[in-house]
C-alpha cells in the first residue's frame, strides 16, 4: 500500500501544509486503524481515499493525529494532486464524497481549483478568556465552523504567541469545535496578498496549522464583503513555511485555488 507526503498550497517543497495521502482503497478501513495511522504519520492530516464505481469519484476522510475532522482543504488538494500527478488519473475533475458533502477539484493552470461549501460567519461577542489566551484584544470575533478573530494589523497576526493550553478550551464554532481558531488581518499595503492569517488548532491535536483550506471557507465570505470583490489572495503566515491561496466567494460556494508538491513516496507494510 503506497502513501505520499504532499506539501499543499505552495509551489515549492517544504512550504505550505503537509498531508499524507494513502492510495485509493477498495473499501473503507476501520476508523480506529485510520486514526492509528494518522497518529503514526503525525502530520496535520492523513487522507484516505475509497474507490467507487466511477473512476473519477472517491470517498474521502481526513484524520489529524488526534481526531477525524469533517472538512480539510489542504488534504483534499493533496489527494487530488496524488490522483492527477502521481497515479495519472485522466479526468477533467474529481469528486470527493465527504462528511461536508461532495467536493470538486479540477486542474487550473499549473495548480488546482477546489469547490467547497461557503461558511458564512456570524458576528459574536468574544468568548470568555479569548483575549487572555491570544494575548491581544481582537477588533471583532466571528463564528462559523471555527472562530475567526480579526486583529488590527498584519504585525499582530505575525507576532502572535497565544497560550495554546488556554486556547484549547475556547469554543464557539458552529459544530461544537473547541480549541480551533483563526486570526486574520488586512495585509499591509504593497504586498502580493490581501489578507494575512494564522490558524491554531490545539483542540484537534495541532498547535498551529500551516495552511488551512477549511478556515478560508469562513474568511473568504467575510473579507470579500469587506473588500467589495469576490476574489482575494490570502497568505497564511505559519512561521518558517507559509501557504498561499486564491479564494473566490460564489454564493454558497468558495473556490480555493492553489498548488501542491509531492515531497515523499513510501510503502506501508501494515
Amino acid at each position: 500500500m503506497r502513501q505520499w507526503t504532499v506539501d499543499a498550497f505552495t509551489a515549492a517543497p517544504f512550504k505550505g501544509n503537509q498531508a499524507c495521502v494513502v492510495e485509493p482503497l477498495d473499501a473503507c478501513p476501520d476508523a480506529a486503524w485510520m486514526q492509528a495511522l494518522a497518529a503514526e504519520n503525525n502530520q496535520a492530516e492523513t487522507a484516505f481515499l475509497i474507490k467507487t464505481d466511477d473512476p473519477a469519484r472517491f470517498g474521502l476522510r481526513w484524520f489529524t493525529p488526534a481526531v477525524e475532522v469533517p472538512l480539510c482543504g489542504h488534504a483534499t488538494l493533496a489527494s487530488a494532486h496524488v490522483l492527477f500527478a502521481e497515479i495519472g488519473l485522466n479526468a477533467r475533475a474529481i469528486i470527493f464524497d465527504s462528511q461536508s458533502g461532495p467536493l470538486t477539484v479540477a486542474r487550473a493552470g499549473d495548480g488546482y481549483e477546489m469547490s467547497f461549501p461557503a461558511d458564512q460567519p456570524r458576528l459574536i461577542d468574544p468568548p470568555a478568556g479569548l483575549t487572555e489566551a491570544l494575548g491581544v484584544a481582537p477588533t471583532e470575533v466571528w463564528a462559523g465552523q471555527y472562530l475567526l478573530a480579526v486583529l488590527a494589523s498584519e504585525d499582530q497576526v505575525r507576532t502572535l504567541a497565544p497560550d495554546l493550553a488556554a486556547l484549547r478550551h475556547i469554543g464557539g464554532g458552529a459544530w461544537g469545535s473547541v480549541g480551533n481558531l483563526g486570526v486574520s488581518a488586512i495585509a499591509d499595503p504593497g504586498l502580493p496578498y490581501d489578507v494575512v492569517s494564522r490558524f491554531f488548532a490545539p483542540g484537534s491535536g495541532i498547535p498551529e496549522d500551516p495552511a488551512t483550506g477549511s478556515f478560508h471557507c469562513i474568511a473568504s465570505p467575510l473579507f470579500s464583503a469587506r473588500f467589495g470583490r469576490s476574489t482575494l489572495r490570502f497568505h497564511q503566515a505559519y512561521p518558517g513555511r507559509g501557504g498561499d491561496l486564491v479564494c473566490e466567494h460564489r454564493g454558497d460556494r468558495v473556490l480555493l485555488r492553489g498548488r501542491a508538491v509531492t515531497v515523499m513516496e513510501g510503502r506501508l507494510r501494515v
